[in-house]
């Protein structure tokens, strides 16, 4: 029943729905705290928010964690030279935020602190304060990539800091 409940939501949610739940300025602002996130660290994020997932993923019953991992690989989040990539996947349907963290950051912090940190995201978005949370969850990784990856000096932009809305 609730896989049903899910597809319904998410073939009835028309595509240009995740563009409107986010205005330019609200993009700006996430593309800016990204910025300046990456001034306090070495580390690399990369910020997508999804609406309706396309059909296929649907039937086959793709977990919003697995459609996470998906873009993860897609964006080549992975791609970067400290493997310190995280990607802040918002899916707005389900209304769910997930986190992916390439291996260097997975090596030296833990599931549980992700998981929390996603949490905060969640609570906005029963609001439907969906520019809060995501500015919310940029600070909470920040603080946990600085603690490993502390800036130290020149730091390439390997990542774009602007969210990708699909």
């Amino acid at each position: 029943m609730v896989r049903l409940i899910r597809l319904v939501r998410h073939l009835l949610t028309p595509a240009w729905w995740a563009r409107r739940c986010l205005s330019s300025s609200d993009l700006a602002a996430i593309e800016q705290a990204v910025a300046a996130s990456e001034r306090r660290h070495r580390g690399e994020l990369r910020v997508t928010i999804e609406g309706p997932l396309p059909l296929g993923a649907l039937l086959a019953g793709v977990t919003t964690r697995a459609r996470a991992l998906d873009w993860f690989a897609r964006l080549r989040v992975w791609d970067t030279e400290e493997n310190n990539g995280v990607l802040i996947y918002l899916q707005l349907v389900d209304r769910c935020c997930e986190i992916v963290v390439d291996r260097g950051i997975a090596r030296v912090t833990s599931e549980e602190e992700w998981t929390k940190i996603c949490a905060k995201v969640q609570a906005h978005c029963a609001r439907r304060c969906y520019r809060e949370g995501l500015l919310a969850v940029i600070e909470a990784c920040t603080e946990a990539i600085a603690r490993h990856f502390p800036a130290d000096g020149e730091n390439a932009n390997e990542l774009p800091d602007r969210p990708l809305v699909s």
